[in-house]
């Protein structure tokens, strides 16, 4: 006996708030699909939790914002809600309603490295991402080796890449003046 195939209902933008405001679990949504976001290893915990400290330290008294894991952000150009690992703004927060949870104008966002979904962030995740306006800087942490991308839009929507392997380098976030001590990024990660 053969397994019938599911017909799987299309879904507005509307119908997937509405449910994911109320799951248990965070999902993302494309092209009328959710799809359920796997839990992260302790290194990408660790890793997410060091760079976000590190950014909202020097954040403090600026009128900027940094949320880890669960800011959910909306890609207008093309429809993609999505949870980065960490997203910062600096100026007003400009949000899809009035709930307040879904974020329209991320200035940097940072993905930590998973091996499920690597190709995805470096790719076609990238790739929604670039249509943000307001994305100026996106950055890449590996979490099984010492390796740190990061991009800068350039003008003309070009990106330039720079990449670390280096415990003692820095990462310069230029649009929201911050650095980023790698061994700071790593801290606890590989002991």
């Amino acid at each position: 006996m053969s397994a019938q195939p599911q017909t799987i209902p299309y879904l507005t933008p509307q119908e997937y708030l509405a449910i994911e405001r109320l799951a248990e679990y965070k999902s993302e949504y494309f092209d009328g699909e959710m799809f359920a976001m796997a839990g992260a290893s302790r290194a990408h915990n660790e890793i997410t939790l060091n760079v976000a400290s590190e950014i909202h330290s020097q954040l403090k008294k600026r009128p900027c914002h940094a949320y880890a894991n669960d800011m959910r952000v909306k890609i207008s150009a093309t429809g993609l809600y999505t949870y980065p690992d960490i997203v910062v703004l600096c100026g007003p927060p400009r949000f899809d309603d009035n709930q307040k949870d879904t974020l329209l104008n991320p200035t940097v966002i940072i993905e930590v490295l998973s091996d499920s979904t690597e190709g995805y962030d470096r790719g076609k995740k990238f790739q929604h991402y670039r249509t943000l306006e307001s994305l100026q800087e996106y950055v890449l942490i590996a979490q099984h080796e010492c390796r740190v991308e990061h991009y800068v839009r350039q003008p003309g929507n070009q990106w330039t890449l720079t990449e670390t392997h280096d415990l003692a380098g820095i990462i310069q976030l230029s649009s929201i003046q911050c650095q980023l001590a790698v061994l700071d990024i790593y801290d606890k990660v590989f002991s």
